[in-house]
């Protein structure tokens, strides 16, 4: 069995490193020079910082290992891993930080009264309609339901921040069933918001310990470690893919150059890439899949990196901030005080993050000017002047984070649907933002292909 992985990042890396468990030939073809995607791991101020995503989460939703947790046992890391040192994050709301309210589910609150001042929400609203809130299917905007059931500010002062930081999208965009799959099965049962939130957070299984983890040294060296169990892969690093054509023999691959193009011969294929090339790959094999697929929009971002002189910080993981209070930072993660293995004698890091959907303005900004900015920003929201960098550094991440709109989910099972049994879509454009997820689906289409090419 040969199969082509189109894509290099950790969903094309897990789906190739399934394969290769289970005896296909793999060639794993990368646009890049490098593999890893947003998996990456960069250097300031003497130490790692991670360039993309910084950590995963150690559990799925049914309370066992996460995919990710799963794959760095497989390789090898798993004494290298380590828990944040505080997990407390802020609201910058009315020039304050304010705490987190407890008892949320990505800032949907469960009691309106511990809210406390954060955000003003209509009680009166929420009132048991004597129906479920949703009905069986139905999906929504997040931003849609929690307006109807408990005002604006609820949305603009905990909801849009929440999703903002790991989507870079807005509440009023994002699907309810996609990014909130428990609240969006309870509120097809339950009449109230509040209820389903309280429903939705008693349904998950009981735990103690961490949530989320790292890698000492940057989630950087779980792509290296995956990398070096693929010595019997064939990579193409720096190639585009061209094309997909059927032919006798099952797929036709063409990648490299217009004027010196190559051809792979394949039993089947994994397009592990953003949706658009997806469609544009499909559109000849599989047109409506295609169409189902080149609708998902994405969000730009930058991630600007900050060494300052030693300054004290409050006691948080970090702080977000709310679209409504006119700040370009929507995120701040405090480095030495979440990891406290990353610190640095001396010298303080902050990780802050830009751009949101449908306002990438603020990153067209060249760099010196985006870490200015961001500087600036950050002495504000803390309420100090803080001393100049002693270093930066800036992370681009153009068309980055997919936005999933209502109905993205039967849009996705429509793709899938309509694509022949050897060809498979994974990735974060699909399944879900986030290590966990995106390690999964590479897991999920390696075995469709495997199942796909049973005689």
């Amino acid at each position: 069995m040969r199969v082509v992985v189109v894509g290099g990042g950790i969903s094309g890396l897990a789906a190739a490193y399934r394969l290769v468990d289970r005896g296909a030939e793999v060639v794993l073809v990368e646009q890049a020079g490098h593999l890893g995607g947003k998996l990456r791991t960069g250097e300031i101020a003497g130490g790692p910082v991670d360039l993309g995503a910084e950590a995963f989460a150690l559990r799925d939703p049914r309370g066992r290992p996460s995919a990710a947790i799963e794959l760095v046992h497989a390789v090898g890391l798993a004494d290298d891993l380590v828990h944040p040192a505080i997990g407390r994050a802020a609201l910058a709301v009315g020039g304050r930080l304010r705490p987190m309210p407890t008892g949320t589910l990505q800032g949907v609150p469960g009691d309106l009264a511990a809210l406390d001042g954060v955000a003003a929400a209509d009680a009166g609203r929420d009132h048991d309609g004597g129906r479920p809130l949703l009905g069986a299917g139905e999906d929504v905007s997040v931003g849609a339901l929690v307006r109807r059931r408990v005002g604006d500010e609820v949305v603009d002062r905990l909801v849009d921040p929440m999703l903002g930081g790991v989507y870079a999208g807005r509440a009023d965009d994002l699907s309810l069933a996609t990014t909130m799959p428990a609240l969006a099965a309870t509120a097809r049962r339950e009449h109230t918001l509040t209820g389903a939130v309280r429903a939705a957070l008693a349904a998950r299984p009981a735990s103690s310990g961490p949530i989320f983890g790292t890698l000492v040294g940057g989630v950087g060296r779980l792509v290296s470690a995956v990398t070096e169990r693929l010595a019997a892969v064939d990579l193409r690093l720096g190639l585009p893919v061209r094309a997909v054509a059927a032919d006798a023999a099952g797929w036709r691959v063409t990648i490299g150059a217009t004027r010196d193009p190559q051809t792979i011969s394949a039993d089947a294929v994994i397009l592990a890439t953003p949706a658009k090339p997806a469609a544009r790959l499909l559109a000849e094999i599989a047109p409506k899949a295609a169409d189902n697929v080149g609708v998902l929009d994405y969000a730009s971002v930058a991630l600007v990196t900050l060494a300052l002189p030693s300054v004290d910080l409050p006691e948080l993981s970090g702080l977000l901030v709310p679209a409504s209070e006119g700040y370009a930072v929507k995120a701040a993660t405090f480095f030495d005080r979440k990891w406290a293995h990353q610190r640095r004698p001396g010298v303080t890091v902050v990780r802050t993050s830009l751009g949101r959907y449908g306002d990438e303005r603020v990153l067209q900004r060249d760099d010196a000017e985006l870490a200015t900015l961001a500087h600036a920003e950050l002495g504000k929201l803390l309420g100090r002047e803080l001393p100049e960098p002693v270093d930066t550094l800036v992370q681009r991440w153009g068309g980055a984070l997919p936005q999933y709109a209502p109905g993205h989910l039967d849009r996705v099972a429509a793709a899938r649907s309509g694509l022949p049994a050897t060809v498979a879509l994974a990735g974060a454009a699909y399944d879900g933002v986030g290590i966990p997820a995106c390690v999964q689906s590479g897991w999920t289409a390696a075995d469709r292909i495997l199942e796909g090419l049973k005689p």
